[in-house]
């Protein structure tokens, strides 16, 4: 059943500004493909948390003192009648620096790409405990991490490929 705003009087045919939204919707579609798409959505939560981990690190395993400064001295958790300073601070700062590392990583790879994003969603929440003003960006990554967790890494992914290995069917 065609839309009469679709087409020509008389004749049936297509106009020619539904040929050009049909047109632009098919490019769309080629171009938004749902595996790349669940790839750059993979890269795009692991870019600002990776980043954050580079700099919490003076070598492996040897977190920067700046890193636990930051936990002591700076951060904050903002719940009802705080803020309240973090406890175990040094022990927060490696927490937090190794899944700002290992979390990334593994959705980079699509490899145990749901409990990463799990994790980074967890991690998000605290973010946004300690800089609450931080939501606009937090929510982007709150929904990219919950868009994964849902539909999940996509073909291009080492899940992905294990699945395939192993004969799993891909969810």
């Amino acid at each position: 059943m065609s839309n009469m705003l679709d087409t020509l009087p008389g004749n049936g045919a297509p106009s020619q500004p539904a040929r050009l939204f049909a047109a632009v919707t098919d490019l769309i579609r080629i171009v938004a493909q749902p595996d790349l798409v669940q790839a750059v959505l993979r890269f795009a939560l692991a870019v600002p948390f990776w980043r954050s981990g580079t700099l919490k690190w003076d070598g492996f395993l040897q977190l920067s003192d700046t890193a636990i400064d930051l936990f002591t001295q700076e951060f904050m958790l903002h719940l009802p009648g705080g803020p309240y300073p973090f406890p175990a601070p040094a022990t927060m700062a490696f927490i937090s620096g190794c899944g700002e590392i290992i979390f990334p990583t593994l959705l980079v790879l699509g490899l145990a790409t749901r409990f990463a994003s799990l994790g980074l969603l967890f991690m998000t929440l605290v973010v946004e405990l300690t800089v609450p003003d931080g939501w606009p960006i937090h929510i982007t990554w709150a929904a990219m991490a919950l868009a994964i967790m849902r539909y999940g890494p996509g073909r291009l992914s080492l899940d992905a490929l294990i699945g395939r290995i192993l004969g799993a069917a891909h969810p």
